[in-house]
């Protein structure tokens, strides 16, 4: 028996990105749309924008299914490029700004990228036409900025910059203009109309632990229907304003984005995250929903020396992903909102659970809700397949109209994804109560062997997180010679707080089993992050390059 929502409607919206805009813009076309700390654009203006760039890719020789980048920081034009190229009968790209000389021309080479839309809006943080030229040789000596020929990315005809910067080898955005203004308005009408819901809309990349990002194809249904459902678990509707910090290519905030422009609400954003800004923006744009998604963005608002004189009482819904005990702390400090959460990947289209508002808090904090409408979420045994009882821990399988269709490019990695049936293998590790909601319990491959006994680095975490002084934590594998490998904690402690490596063992010791307790405590200022996500690999591999130094020195040492 399946469980069933019972806060959304029993239909979802299948209409095509584009026309998403589009029918928002004709209902509420002087309602605020995107919102930033010094720009706003009416979804009236946006729509005008979108149409304006277009018309541009079109002059630029963009053919309906094209793949088009966008290498832009938040920003308007980084939203209103994103529906422009809906708009036009391509595909969207969306590319890390943080990549460099490896993952970007082969991201660009991977998805046959046709045009790279970027800007001059960040070149005070990241030169983004400089890294283009770094990792595209010969771009800055093209002949023909509007048909390029280059050995790195065969597919690649033209770099356009939307800014005041000419940079040699691009198509400037007064150009783009020109070009523009040359397309009939009935070619795009045209292109908009011929648009199919299966057609892909995005091709995101992700990134694996041991490869080069992989691009997952999204199509239009997919990922237009999960999103105007999360706008009403949300219960987000015409003139809210959802606050979303996460980067534009990344599914925490494209995904928020389609959610807010279906619903007529106001996206509030920046170029990029800072917390005494973003309060600033949340307060004085009155947002009703807040998106921030992940802890080290919530806690960074929570920890502001702001934050306490800060009026957010216009905040109704929150919605963030951590442990248990993380997210308690984090409801108690936004005590006006309801905190919901949810389990999702890029390959599911973003969300695939979620939190309904009427949930009481343990169910919010201790799952990670129901499947949306439409969505099927298994747990089996990882090794038979088999389905396991509730509460048994196994692999996540899910199900969905949101899933991505297809890894771009590598058949065998898609086959390889797919149990029969169609059913995802996620790779994560969960279980299912008796409703049907599901408990997610980290990746698969972030379980530590510890003198044979299998312990998941999230249950670790999710004991730290419960100490007072503690911010943040991740707990990684190290090798030992003994028991194989033991756990090491990266501990960030809250402004004013301290503790001791020695303590927090002990904290662990009254909790949790001893071969669960971490061996290695490090503390931590800074984070080595993805887009939204702290990554735990170079954590890893700094301390086991520490260790292996240590124990060079100590036989050294005993010679004297």
């Amino acid at each position: 028996m399946r469980s069933v929502r019972t806060d959304v409607q029993a239909w979802g919206q299948a209409i095509t990105l584009g026309d998403l805009l589009l029918r928002t813009a004709a209902t509420r076309p002087e309602g605020d749309g995107v919102v930033f700390p010094d720009e706003r654009l009416s979804y009236a203006d946006l729509e005008g924008r979108s149409r304006t760039l277009a018309r541009g890719l079109i002059g630029l020789g963009v053919e309906p299914g094209d793949r088009v980048g966008v290498l832009m920081a938040n920003g308007p034009d980084t939203i209103a490029t994103i529906f422009a190229i809906a708009l036009a009968g391509g595909v969207v790209v969306p590319i890390n700004t943080r990549y460099r000389a490896v993952e970007l021309p082969f991201v660009v080479a991977d998805a046959g990228v046709r045009v790279v839309v970027t800007s001059d809006r960040i070149d005070d943080y990241v030169d983004l036409l400089g890294l283009l030229a770094e990792a595209l040789p010969g771009l800055a000596d093209a002949p023909s900025p509007r048909d390029l020929a280059l050995d790195v990315a065969p597919d690649l005809r033209a770099v356009a910059v939307l800014g005041r910067t000419p940079r040699a080898g691009t198509v400037a955005e007064g150009e783009l203009l020109e070009l523009a203004a040359g397309v009939d308005a009935a070619e795009l009408e045209h292109r908009r109309s011929a648009v199919r819901l299966r057609d892909d809309a995005l091709l995101l990349y992700t990134s694996g632990t041991t490869s080069l990002p992989r691009g997952c194809r999204l199509t239009h249904e997919a990922i237009v229907r999960n999103w105007t459902v999360v706008a009403q678990v949300l219960q987000l509707g015409a003139g809210d304003r959802l606050w979303a910090p996460c980067p534009l290519f990344h599914l925490g905030a494209i995904g928020p984005l389609i959610a807010a422009v279906g619903a007529g609400a106001a996206f509030v954003s920046d170029t990029y995250f800072e917390p005494g800004t973003a309060l600033e923006l949340i307060e004085r744009e009155r947002a009703t929903h807040l998106y921030p998604a992940y802890p080290p963005i919530t806690q960074g608002v929570i920890d502001h020396p702001n934050f306490a004189a800060a009026d957010l009482s216009s905040a109704r819904v929150m919605l963030n992903v951590g442990p248990a005990d993380l997210l308690r702390s984090m409801q108690a400090a936004l005590p006006q909102t309801v905190q919901l959460t949810l389990y999702g990947s890029t390959e599911g289209g973003g969300a695939i659970t979620y939190s309904q508002l009427d949930d009481d808090l343990e169910s919010r904090v201790t799952t990670t809700g129901l499947p949306l409408p439409g969505m099927e979420a298994r747990v089996v045994d990882p090794e038979t397949g088999e389905d396991l009882p509730v509460d048994a821990e196994g692999e996540i399988l899910v199900r969905s109209p949101g899933l991505f269709d297809a890894y771009h490019n590598d058949p065998e990695k898609t086959a390889a994804a797919f149990a029969p049936g169609r059913w995802y293998r996620t790779g994560d590790r969960g279980a299912l109560d008796a409703g049907g909601r599901l408990r997610f319990a980290g990746r698969l491959k972030d379980m530590l062997k510890v003198g044979g006994e299998n312990v998941a680095a999230a249950e670790i975490e999710a004991v730290l997180s419960a100490h007072p002084a503690i911010k943040l934590v991740q707990v990684v594998g190290v090798p030992d010679a003994r028991l194989e490998e033991v756990p090491a904690a990266f501990v960030e402690l809250r402004a004013g707080e301290a503790a001791t490596a020695d303590e927090l063992a002990a904290f662990c010791a009254e909790r949790i089993a001893r071969f669960k307790v971490p061996r290695h405590v490090r503390f931590v200022s800074e984070w080595p992050m993805s887009a939204t996500k702290i990554q735990k690999a170079p954590l890893r591999e700094r301390l086991v390059a520490e260790l292996a130094a240590e124990r060079d020195v100590a036989p050294a040492a005993g010679s004297h």
